[in-house]
């Protein structure tokens, strides 16, 4: 079968080994591997970790099992941002009209404040879902909302934003959790005009196609252009939160869904992701959209998600056209191409990128209290520190909490009833789901992961 390039799916509408990563444990020698210069005085410098960077130009034909994502519950955030455990905040899909000016309502724009990344929302859902009949959270490894793993994901082929994550072990989870500095934290919050206005392109683009019921309804303000689906409030989310593993490693993830397509099934199959980009005008910015898939393609695979709808628009905001993918494809459209990601050595990453950083906490520290600090350079690698008194106290930033945990959830994990024995299970049916296959090639048969 001959390869089809982006432009050809856009104009269609019918349609090396890895080298081994490892930690080494450092103390004031300079080590052979990349790693960060420390940029923090919280740290125990005789706790320095260097995790190996791979050779992403090297193309690798090892299998990382990931297993076929499942729904365990969804929550809505209310425009007060409370969290309710009801579908109120979900929207169905609905066709965007053609032409819509995606600026309309910038000026009415209720825009949630960019703050410290906390979990809290999350571990309410999975506290909610451990007394759920029959569910099987008690060998979950990981809890991380779904932009921490993909930005973990895709690092291999970051090359120009860092980032850096608080992580604690705890029980034998890892949880992790988003680390911005106060002045990164600002600089989002003060972003220049052009840049805001163009992140709201994409916030107007889902106002266009989603809909409170299935049938479009039509606006009751007069003014509004037609398919305007309603002024944005980004404080309104409705989030799913799914099982999965990766390797051996159960995984707990959450992550906002942007609407369903037909109806909500309780499933993840007609979840569908909504994403803007600027149309795409030659070879140039052809490759830019096909480095952008990485994303788009991790986002909703570790969600479940099976369809992606961009909308592709003018630089002055005007949409021009759509173009649905199938989650399950996106790596097809970009392999064998010059420089092209590949999904084998994203999963690979994160796989010993997790599993080496549970080792190495576990014989770095006896306190399930400590807070471990993640820094990744692109193009450097990723070191590992544990943050001491002063740095720990920065990240509770004077809330009730152990670490970044609430206290009300360390409690809970330290009950007498949290360390009592799980009842025997039978095989869980995604525990017969393994994505042992090349991502993009062959999955399990389920209704929206099908080819």
């Amino acid at each position: 079968m001959s390869k089809r390039s982006i432009s050809d799916v856009l104009n269609d509408k019918s349609t090396a080994d890895t080298p081994d990563i490892c930690l080494t444990a450092e103390s004031s020698r300079p080590s052979r591997r990349a790693r960060l210069d420390d940029t923090s005085d919280a740290v125990h410098s005789t706790n320095r970790i260097a995790l190996a960077y791979p050779d992403a130009s090297r193309p690798t034909t090892k299998q990382t099992a990931f297993q076929q994502p499942t729904l365990v519950l969804s929550f809505s955030c209310s425009p007060s941002r409370t969290l309710e455990f009801t579908d109120s905040a979900m929207r169905y899909f609905v066709e965007p009209p053609l032409g819509a000016q995606l600026s309309y309502g910038y000026e009415r724009w209720v825009r949630k404040p960019d703050e410290k990344a906390r979990i809290d929302g999350l571990l309410e859902a999975f506290s909610k879902a451990k007394l759920m009949p029959g569910m099987a959270l008690h060998d979950v490894g990981v809890v991380s909302w779904r932009g921490v793993m993909t930005r973990i994901l895709t690092s291999p082929y970051e090359e120009r934003e860092g980032w850096e994550l608080n992580v604690m072990f705890v029980n034998g989870t890892l949880y992790f959790e988003e680390h911005l500095s106060e002045a990164r934290i600002s600089e989002k919050n003060t972003m220049e005009p052009r840049h805001r206005l163009q992140t709201y392109y994409g916030y107007a683009f889902e106002s266009y196609c989603t809909s409170e019921t299935p049938a479009r309804k039509v606006s009751p303000n007069p003014s509004d252009p037609f398919g305007w689906g309603g002024d944005v409030d980004t404080n309104v989310q409705w989030c799913s939160v799914v099982r999965t593993k990766l390797g051996n490693t159960r995984l707990l993830i959450g992550g906002e869904v942007d609407c369903v397509r037909g109806k909500y099934t309780h499933q993840t199959d007609t979840f569908v992701e909504l994403k803007t980009s600027l149309a795409i005008r030659g070879p140039h910015d052809e490759a830019k959209f096909e480095k952008k898939l990485l994303k788009f393609y991790f986002q909703s695979f570790l969600l479940g998600v099976p369809e992606i709808l961009v909308g592709f628009r003018t630089p002055s905001g005007v949409l021009t056209t759509t173009q649905t993918f199938k989650t399950i494809q996106i790596p097809r459209l970009v392999r064998g191409k010059p420089g092209a990601w590949d999904p084998l050595l994203c999963l690979d990453w994160g796989n010993n990128f997790i599993c080496c950083l549970k080792d190495v906490i576990s014989r770095g520290s006896s306190s399930d209290t400590s807070v471990w600090r993640v820094r990744f350079t692109p193009q450097k690698g990723i070191t590992v520190e544990m943050l001491d008194p002063i740095g720990v106290e920065d990240v509770k930033a004077g809330e009730d909490r152990v670490g970044f945990l609430p206290t009300w959830y360390w409690n809970e994990l330290h009950s007498p009833s949290a360390h009592k024995e799980p009842e025997p299970l039978t095989h869980d049916a995604e525990d017969k789901a393994i994505l042992d296959k090349r991502p993009g090639e062959v999955f399990v048969e389920h209704a929206g992961w099908q080819i």
